[in-house]
């Protein structure tokens, strides 16, 4: 988009919004508090939504909104639905020019995929932006609850939310108080990707006895070192099945490396356990699966 047009475009939207925000009207307004803490105010649900990360795609349809969504980032491909959305980038890149003309009311975004010289471009178009990230599992029924305030859909988001939090509570009475497992997780290989305590996973992890050797790391996604690894000796290894990723089986020549004597290297459904929504359950059940088997295997 044109400079010129650009700014004609944030005029136009100022505009619409200072119009929207009457007196009149203040009193049906609804707010929620993002991920960032910043209060989301919207006049009336909102209609047309696009979702900036393939997790928010899936918290949106939980939420009961998966007929309110206008456009979403590629490999949004669940539920079965959200592979017939229109695409409006990836969530590292957009098309300005077909997001503006879409007229969203809400824009739902993952700031660490996201451009933030573009989100910040679209605050100054008036479009209300809800960042979400959740880093407690507990914060996916949270989640839910707030977009379905934004949506005016709380008769689904409610039920769903408590659904979710029953299930992680359960697991939580299983796999809470069983003997701690050290563990690396390793979200890519080249270079050697993991992810430290701050993150929604490593939540996943508590939760199931595991300790996460690289929790300290600074760095939420931090790149290490085979050497490093070795050195910590980690009791199991996770990997996620991804195209063109080598996996776990690169640790296999290591033999003297716990994991590796133990036949602890695990593979698991990295769209299940990676994205931050409903689905997180069953990807921390199959990861308090794979380290209950990783006790079974401690020799004596």
């Amino acid at each position: 988009m044109k400079t010129n047009q650009l700014a004609a475009t944030l005029c136009l939207c100022a505009a619409a919004v200072a119009a929207a925000v009457s007196p009149s009207s203040a009193s049906a307004a609804i707010s929620v508090r993002d991920d960032d803490g910043n209060v989301i105010t919207l006049q009336k649900p909102a209609q047309r939504i696009i979702a900036m990360a393939p997790h928010v795609t899936e918290l949106l349809y939980a939420a009961g909104g998966g007929d309110k969504i206008v456009g979403a980032v590629t490999f949004s491909d669940f539920p079965e639905a959200a592979k017939k959305l229109p695409r409006i980038g990836t969530n590292r890149q957009i098309d300005m020019e077909r997001v503006i003309a879409m007229k969203p009311d809400l824009i739902v975004a993952w700031m660490h995929g996201s451009s933030e010289r573009q989100i910040e471009t679209l605050r100054q178009l008036g479009i209300p932006i809800f960042h979400s990230e959740p880093v407690k599992l507990d914060g996916i029924a949270d989640s839910l609850l707030r977009l379905g305030q934004l949506m005016g859909t709380e008769n689904v988001a409610q039920p769903a939310a408590a659904d979710i939090r029953k299930q992680f509570a359960a697991l939580a009475k299983q796999y809470s108080n069983r003997p701690p497992v050290r563990m690396f997780y390793q979200v890519w290989d080249k270079p050697l990707y993991t992810l430290n305590g701050a993150s929604i996973v490593s939540d996943a992890m508590r939760l199931c006895g595991g300790v996460n050797i690289f929790a300290d790391l600074k760095t939420t996604a931090p790149v290490v070192s085979v050497e490093a690894v070795l050195q910590a000796d980690p009791e199991a290894i996770f990997g996620t099945a991804e195209k063109d990723y080598g996996g776990v089986t690169m640790w296999k020549p290591y033999t003297t490396m716990k994991a590796v004597r133990n036949d602890n290297l695990f593979t698991l459904d990295g769209e299940l356990l990676n994205r931050a929504g409903p689905r997180m359950v069953a990807g921390t059940t199959g990861l308090c699966e794979k380290l209950e088997l990783a006790r079974q295997h401690r020799k004596n």
